[in-house]
């Protein structure tokens, strides 16, 4: 076999590449950013029309798919050491890091100016807060401080803002109940996860809830957090955003995950029952979010 033959055989196809590309971008978790963006948008006062929701849909994915590619960049090494992420594709070696460097530079260079003409500077500058917020100040902080879990929810807890001032060009009661909302939502959902992966977070050198101040003080933290959602979520019903429906939905929902979150305290193997809280995390925001587009005003 010549050695152009050789080369030819381990050169990846265009579509590994591709899609290496890709899942720099983390699509999942940009999915679910998508979703609260517009409901943000469905849910504010004011004229909607296709431009401006495509507009904003289109910036909102660029500007998470650069964040997350920026984060791939910077967390490369510890990326490498966790076996969660070993395979990704720069500790795996399958892309250059100049490529996910390139991409989260020129996304937002084309999204952010579209969101602005488009749609308002308001709704430009707070994807511009979100992206740096994310890269410059809570992937760097999660190596020092468990208070990243408290910085990296407000790049979250954006997305839906966005949505809403999109409409409404305002900062108003509606728009940053919707924020709180889903930055209390990322409290219990983030610290579960720094239970169940506790042992990958310390290979990492992540310095979570969990790995600084134990187990049980997590799970703790876990159950405080997610029954503070409780009143964050019924706090859109006196702002006229959702009715009596969705009033019964948002306590009967907080009030079985915040039961759950307790029995995290007597759970004999912790990690098991972290990794079943998560996902009931998402289970929670999906049927709370339903029932506010149901019940919503």
């Amino acid at each position: 076999m010549s050695p152009s033959t050789a080369t030819a055989l381990t050169r990846p196809s265009p579509v590994a590449v591709a899609r290496d590309v890709v899942a720099l971008a983390k699509p999942r978790l940009a999915t679910l950013v998508l979703c609260t963006a517009a409901g943000g948008m469905w849910l504010a006062p004011g004229h909607r029309d296709a431009l401006r929701a495509v507009v904003l849909l289109l910036g909102t994915t660029m500007v998470v798919g650069a964040a997350n590619a920026l984060n791939c960049w910077l967390e490369r090494d510890v990326d490498g050491r966790m076996r969660r992420t070993w395979d990704r594709p720069l500790p795996a070696g399958r892309l250059d890091p100049r490529v996910a460097l390139a991409l989260g530079l020129g996304l937002p260079a084309v999204a952010l100016p579209a969101l602005g003409w488009f749609t308002n500077g308001l709704t430009a500058t707070l994807a511009a807060l979100a992206l740096f917020t994310y890269v410059v100040i809570y992937t760097p902080l999660k190596q020092r401080s468990p208070l990243a879990l408290f910085v990296g929810a407000v790049p979250g807890a954006i997305p839906p803002l966005m949505g809403w001032t999109a409409v409404t060009g305002a900062l108003d009661a509606g728009g940053l109940a919707l924020f709180a909302l889903l930055f209390a939502w990322q409290l219990p959902h983030f610290l579960a996860v720094s239970i169940y992966l506790q042992e990958d977070y310390a290979r990492g050198g992540l310095r979570v809830f969990a790995l600084v101040h134990g187990q049980r003080a997590a799970v703790l933290a876990t159950a405080a957090t997610t029954a503070l959602l409780v009143p964050v979520a019924l706090a859109l019903v006196p702002l006229g955003l959702a009715g009596p429906g969705y009033a019964v939905a948002a306590t009967l929902l907080g009030g079985g995950l915040t039961a759950y979150a307790l029995t995290g305290l007597q759970a004999p193997v912790p990690v098991r029952w972290a990794r079943s809280f998560f996902l009931s995390t998402l289970v929670y925001l999906t049927l709370l979010l339903a029932a506010l587009f149901v019940w919503s005003r």
